[in-house]
């Protein structure tokens, strides 16, 4: 399994700089009727999404403004209306890293990024992909994305549109650039949009795709909502509350805060056991699904990733004071229906005066003068705007409302204290134990915080196997996950990913039987799951099981014929068949997709050697040891050559 980069969940943060106000309802925040999250009908797992063009026909008033908002016009399809992208003058970005350019352009109406690469002032690498998604609103950034049979994948180009410049996306910089393969799982598109339907078998394929976040996201599921209305079962919602809809002003002060912080508050995401980023519904408890860890620094205090809205607002005196009757909520100063470009700096001004009053013996103490310069904006020097450790070339509001610190001259050292979960005090032992090593694999944690998943672990209860199990993984202790692995019963085994990192235990200790036995489990629990399927098909390779190896590995091509790894694989086979040609002819298809594939490469020049076309095995060997100069089987090569 390849490491993450430790900007994974960056897209996340990109689109979620585009909602610029928190997930809300439009509401009197006054209203605090504490209500048991069972009563609402449409909790229950029968009742379905049904989008926001079942919602408009009776709140048609609400939906025109919605759909101007950040959350409104978060993902569409690309299309010259949804971009904001300049593309009239020849935007090109070049990453030093791998030597590629990036050239965004429109084809009638179709968007397209070209990658490619040149020698002086010739074109010796070219790849086109349609854009097929615009992820973000285009007030911070325009993200791309592609799709490929139903595999998402998010492209190498960002709009950064506060700069008006194009760029690389955060953690595609210095040397990260997944260019076309950054998978894109539920977790993101999760919040980044309204209800997808995902295929849970796969790592990032989807069934359905909406466009753009939509009222079920903070109402949940509107079908029987729409039901009994459209049969005339009416309620006067003055009265009594509708419990065929959640109404977030009729939630507790907390019920309130998760339907927020649900995407309010990205970072080190742990979803419960047998639980699923789409299972949360507004009005549930989110720490009951999923819980949200940030690292914790001393000395940094002023540093925030994007979409941490929730977080720095809980870290605010005015969130936890206990001397005013109503608590402050995100819609204590959003409305959710209305965009943050039409709303008046006053009104949010007025949210701080409702409670800081000369009075109340509250009142700012700033200089008078001072104010009037500053005319009264409250929010301008006690929220100011900054940029984020996450996403680069943008500026957004600091939600952590506090008397402005002075500047000092001295830098603070940054120092690592530990990982907390935000939303739940209470978080089990096992939980944090996967919090850590989520934060090793996706974050850039540094390996000493293994230690901290150690620790955890020993004080978990239940089944600790797959967190066990994906410890040894990530420290390379092979040996301890066959050693466990003898112990489990495969037939019983329901987590692919368990499944797969103990085949991958025993291919590295060439235990091609055994493997291919645990592989094929993954497989069978994750059918879609792309890295499985190409996993099996190396082992039966290895097995020398030609025609089932053949089998696999072009269904994995069927289902995604964007892959490298499996059309280089079967060029493998064609090659062991004698049949050079063929295999040349796969490993040209994959060094289309990736001119630098390193085993399309070797196996490419000893093709070639093969049928004594020695010329162009030089030239493949000279690219070779210009991008993989440490392998040692190039210098084996060019010896041979030689």
């Amino acid at each position: 399994m390849r490491k993450v980069s430790s900007h994974i969940l960056t897209l996340t943060s990109i689109v979620l700089i585009s909602i610029v106000t928190f997930i809300n309802l439009f509401c009197n925040q006054q209203t605090r009727n504490q209500t048991p999250e069972e009563t609402y009908l449409n909790h229950n797992d029968t009742v379905k999404y049904v989008g926001i063009n079942s919602c408009k026909n009776c709140h048609y008033d609400i939906y025109k403004t919605f759909i101007e908002t950040g959350m409104g016009q978060s993902f569409n399809i690309a299309s010259k209306q949804k971009s904001v992208a300049n593309f009239k003058s020849h935007q090109v970005v070049y990453d030093k890293f791998n030597d590629m350019h990036y050239y965004p352009f429109w084809k009638n109406d179709s968007m397209y990024i070209m990658e490619y690469r040149l020698d002086k002032k010739d074109t010796t690498y070219k790849r086109i992909e349609r854009v097929d998604y615009i992820v973000g609103s285009g007030q911070h950034t325009n993200s791309h994305m592609m799709n490929s049979n139903g595999y998402i994948y998010q492209m190498p180009l960002t709009w950064y549109a506060q700069k008006k410049q194009w760029d690389l996306p955060p953690g595609f910089e210095n040397g990260q650039n997944s260019r076309f393969n950054r998978a894109i799982g539920i977790e993101c598109m999760s919040c980044h949009n309204a209800m997808p339907q995902f295929d849970n078998t796969s790592n990032n394929k989807f069934i359905t795709i909406p466009r753009g976040i939509d009222c079920e996201r903070c109402h949940g599921p509107g079908e029987l909502h729409v039901k009994e209305k459209s049969a005339g079962v009416l309620i006067d919602t003055s009265k009594n509350i509708d419990y065929t809809i959640v109404n977030p002003k009729k939630l507790s002060f907390e019920l309130q805060i998760d339907v927020c912080q649900r995407c309010h508050l990205q970072g080190n995401a742990i979803v419960k056991e047998g639980k699923q980023f789409t299972d949360f519904k507004p009005g549930k408890k989110l720490s009951d699904y999923i819980d949200v860890y940030m690292p914790k620094y001393e000395g940094r205090e002023d540093e925030f990733i994007m979409a941490s809205h929730a977080q720095r607002l809980q870290m605010s005196n005015c969130f936890g004071s206990n001397q005013h009757t109503s608590k402050l909520t995100c819609i204590t100063c959003h409305n959710p229906h209305v965009s943050v470009k039409v709303t008046g700096t006053q009104v949010f001004n007025n949210s701080c005066n409702s409670c800081h009053t000369t009075q109340q013996n509250n009142y700012c103490t700033e200089k008078k003068e001072l104010l009037q310069t500053a005319k009264y904006n409250c929010v301008k020097c006690h929220m100011p705007k900054s940029g984020t450790i996450d996403i680069p070339h943008v500026s957004v509001t600091d939600h952590w409302i506090r008397v402005p610190a002075k500047k000092e001259a001295k830098e603070d050292i940054k120092k690592f204290v530990g990982i907390y979960c935000i939303n739940n005090q209470e978080s089990d032992a096992l939980t944090r134990a996967n919090a850590y090593l989520n934060y090793i694999e996706k974050f850039g944690g540094k390996s000493s915080n293994f230690d901290s998943v150690t620790f955890y672990l020993t004080q978990s209860t239940g089944n600790t196997n797959n967190t066990q199990i994906h410890l040894w993984y990530l420290q390379n202790e092979f040996g301890k996950i066959r050693k466990t692995a003898l112990s489990l019963t495969i037939e019983e085994q329901t987590n692919g990913w368990l499944c797969y990192r103990i085949g991958r235990a025993f291919v590295l200790n060439n235990n091609f039987d055994i493997a291919k036995k645990w592989y094929n489990k993954a497989v069978n629990i994750m059918p879609n799951n792309l890295d499985f399927i190409n996993a099996l098909g190396g082992v039966l390779i290895n097995l020398n099981e030609i025609e089932s190896a053949k089998q696999i590995l072009q269904s994995s091509i069927a289902k995604n014929p964007k892959q490298t790894e499996p059309l280089t694989n079967l060029g493998f086979l064609n090659a062991k068949q004698n049949d050079f040609i063929q295999a040349i002819n796969y490993y040209n298809q994959a060094l289309k997709l990736d001119p630098d594939y390193e085993q399309a490469l070797l196996n490419k020049a000893a093709a070639l050697i093969a049928i004594n076309n020695r010329n162009e095995a030089k030239n493949v060997i000279l690219h070779l040891s210009k991008k993989h100069p440490n392998n040692p089987t190039v210098k084996q090569l060019i010896q041979f050559l030689n």
